[in-house]
């Protein structure tokens, strides 16, 4: 059976799964098991497939069909300009969480500037790991709860060229004067110009999560306490009184928790600037916080 063929059938098959993105799917695991770029299926539509490769390809084709994320299958995920490894004990990164990093570098253009940042519940590091690559100068301290998780960081940071710039630490991010001293030992400043996080966000008690995320994606990574707002709240508290002057604070949030998240932050009495950051589909996404220069 030739290619294309295969292609279509199996496009076929996840429309009937209910899968949203039935074609892009089958034509990335298409590619990932005959190794190739996605672009280059359509150079050999007419190539018959051989039997071993069938082998493999069924195996991403139930594993997808199971509700397994396509990002776990192929082991990565692009994110902003740049590709991350990912498993199962890291959050999949998602396009919305772009919008920290236009953030910042809206905040300052210099990219030669030797920003200290901080990356709290890091994950698989796309967040911090991208600023390191936009700003050649900078440092980064990335935190996070998970082995597992700082393993894969670590890899996409070796990976990305950025290793040498980057701490991480295997930390409860509330634990202060741990993060402090080791930012200031590793960074040399007392002051955190940037300060980035997707934290976990998601209400116990919210029955609107996708069973996929649910089933295969780190629990620890999306839920919290207080309808979702202790680690936004705590950590935006904690760490607040360490921002340099005009420096800056960049939260994911849920996308009812803009009002709730703002009133916070302007409790905080830290900020000279708060913004609720809209993600494209006009939900709230980010608060961004710049402290009184």
């Amino acid at each position: 059976m030739k290619l294309k063929e295969i292609l279509d059938k199996t496009t076929a098959f996840f429309k009937d799964k209910k899968i949203e993105t039935a074609r892009l799917d089958a034509e990335l695991l298409l590619a990932h098991g005959l190794k190739l770029e996605r672009i280059q299926l359509y150079l050999k539509f007419d190539q018959p497939m051989k039997d071993d490769e069938l082998v493999i390809l069924r195996e991403l084709v139930r594993r997808r069909a199971s509700g397994e994320p396509v990002a776990y299958i192929l082991g990565y995920r692009d994110f902003f300009k740049y590709r991350f490894e990912v498993s199962p004990a890291v959050l999949i990164p998602r396009p919305e969480t772009e919008h920290i990093i236009e953030e910042v570098l809206s905040w300052n253009s210099d990219k030669e500037a030797a920003l200290g940042f901080m990356d709290l519940g890091c994950g698989s590091g796309c967040i911090g790991l991208t600023l390191l690559k936009e700003y050649p100068q900078a440092k980064l301290l990335a935190v996070d709860l998970s082995e597992k998780a700082l393993e894969v960081a670590s890899r996409n940071a070796e990976a990305l060229g950025v290793a040498d710039r980057v701490k991480f630490l295997h930390a409860d991010a509330a634990q202060e004067d741990m993060l402090m001293s080791t930012y200031m030992g590793f960074v040399g400043k007392n002051k955190v110009d940037a300060l980035v996080s997707n934290p976990p966000y998601i209400a116990h008690q919210d029955n609107q999560v996708e069973e996929n995320v649910k089933k295969f994606e780190p629990n620890s990574a999306l839920y919290a306490d207080d309808n979702g707002l202790a680690l936004l709240k705590n950590w935006s508290r904690i760490y607040g009184n360490h921002l340099s002057p005009s420096g800056l604070m960049l939260m994911e949030m849920g996308m009812s928790q803009g009002a709730a998240m703002k009133e916070h932050f302007d409790s905080l009495k830290i900020f000279n600037e708060i913004n609720v950051v809209k993600d494209l589909a006009s939900h709230d996404r980010v608060i961004r916080g710049v402290t009184h220069g």
